[in-house]
């Protein structure tokens, strides 16, 4: 559960800084304490050798210690070089011995911890010398029975705390975590009616989700399943449609095959017919395969070296066989202007364009041709004096059989509504873009932008 793991590691974390704050504090302490009685170790030492009379000349006999004005856990004793004990503040039996028995030999002031007798003990032990030669050694001790106490109070206390402030932390941590990843269940939860359901238009509400990563998941995912239901009217219109496209040519053919078998004759107009909508099968169905390679990126352009106004002259050409002297095609503006591009695809973008505004324009109209530079852009312009198109159509005329008249009974010379999304990917891919701009009773403009050579 993702909740427990991530309430394990968080206080897993806090578990180890505060073990190394905790190893920190206590070593800290127990230096200073440490520190404190070596201090007074030290300080006691000075004070009984300030004090300390040799009665002998050259040979350390007997060491008069002053009065001991002190507390009872200091020790003192002095040793001469042969180990023998020469004086000490205690008479205890239990205290003959060296406090420290390594502390002898020593040639310069030693501190060590010892167990003594089971005591713990900090012993000093100072060398001392008469006549510049080695006499023997004054051992200074006290005991640690405080400072051992203090550092088990301080190891508890430390200890305690430590588990107290996990336990907390887990707690805490486990609340936080419960409430920042609620919005996760709700996604989980719409996830899962989406599925059982089959419903894209399900959405989980962000409106008071603080704008965190959480947040940000929740609105991606919403705008996920806005895109997820797009492309499924997509499809489903898309499938619509293509059932309908290709409903009416097969009918068409499957009619006129039927009359052909009941007049047991060839016809030639009957033959025309089906040839005309087997070729219009052949084009939707080859639009349908270049949209597809163009969304998978599987169709490379040939691009090369191209002279865009020759290809346009070459285009009007075709066009005005297209208009049959009926729609006036004008070109306001030629400029010479090379490209990197593809010809063939350029000039079905062209194609496709000029006929769509010479099929909408009734009869007497124009259409205006320019060619230009404009902003380091070749831009070509083709405008006409149309119908236009309706406001609320122009965000998705470049979609796949979309058309702006849905309710206009399409001739047999009508497309598919494929062109648009053609063209689109064709300029998108030349690094370009397609403008347009329409008014409705005034006309279309659409403008392509390419980089110049």
């Amino acid at each position: 559960m993702l909740r427990a793991r991530l309430t394990l590691l968080y206080s897993t974390l806090l578990g180890g800084v505060l073990l190394l704050f905790g190893m920190a504090v206590y070593a800290l302490v127990n230096v200073t304490l440490i520190g404190q009685v070596d201090k007074l170790l030290n300080s006691t030492a000075q004070e009984i050798l300030e004090v300390a009379r040799v009665d002998s000349v050259g040979e350390l006999t007997i060491l008069h210690l002053p009065p001991l004005d002190m507390t009872t856990n200091i020790y003192v004793q002095v040793w001469d070089r042969e180990g023998r004990l020469i004086s000490s503040s205690l008479d205890r039996s239990e205290f003959s011995e060296p406090l420290n028995i390594g502390g002898l030999t020593v040639l310069e002031t030693d501190f060590r911890s010892i167990k003594y007798h089971g005591v713990s003990l900090r012993v000093l032990s100072v060398p001392l010398s008469v006549g510049g030669r080695g006499a023997g050694t004054m051992q200074v001790a006290t005991s640690l029975a405080v400072i051992d106490a203090v550092r088990e109070d301080l190891l508890y206390i430390l200890i305690m705390s430590a588990i107290f402030a996990v336990i907390l932390v887990g707690i805490g941590s486990w609340l936080t975590i419960e409430r920042s990843l609620a919005p996760l269940d709700t996604i989980v939860e719409t996830a899962v009616q989406i599925n059982r359901a089959d419903d894209l238009s399900r959405r989980i509400p962000h409106k008071h989700l603080p704008n965190d990563e959480v947040g940000k998941l929740v609105l991606t995912f919403n705008q996920t399943l806005e895109r997820l239901e797009t492309i499924f009217t997509s499809q489903q219109r898309f499938l619509a449609d293509v059932s309908h496209e290709l409903r009416t040519p097969l009918t068409v053919i499957k009619g006129n095959v039927g009359l052909m078998r009941r007049m047991d004759a060839v016809d030639e107009e009957t033959l025309a017919s089906i040839d005309e909508e087997a070729n219009r099968l052949t084009r939707l169905v080859g639009d349908l395969l270049l949209l597809a390679q163009a969304e998978t990126g599987n169709i490379p352009l040939q691009k090369e070296k191209l002279e865009l106004d020759s290809l346009l002259f070459e285009v009007l050409q075709e066009m005005h066989v297209l208009a049959e002297g009926k729609i006036k095609i004008k070109l306001t503006e030629i400029d010479q202007i090379q490209i990197l591009g593809d010809r063939d695809r350029l000039k079905q973008v062209l194609l496709n364009l000029i006929s769509n505004a010479v099929q909408y324009t009734p009869e007497g109209g124009e259409i205006f041709l320019s060619l230009s530079k404009k902003k380091k852009k070749a831009c070509l312009l083709i405008q006409d004096t149309g119908p236009g198109i309706p406001a609320e159509d122009l965000p998705h005329i470049f979609e796949r059989f979309y058309r702006t008249e849905k309710s206009r009974t399409r001739s047999k010379n009508a497309g598919f509504g494929l062109g648009l999304s053609i063209a689109y990917w064709i300029i998108e891919k030349h690094k370009g873009k397609i403008n347009v701009k329409s008014t409705e009773g005034q006309g279309t403009s659409f403008e392509i932008l390419l980089p110049l050579l």
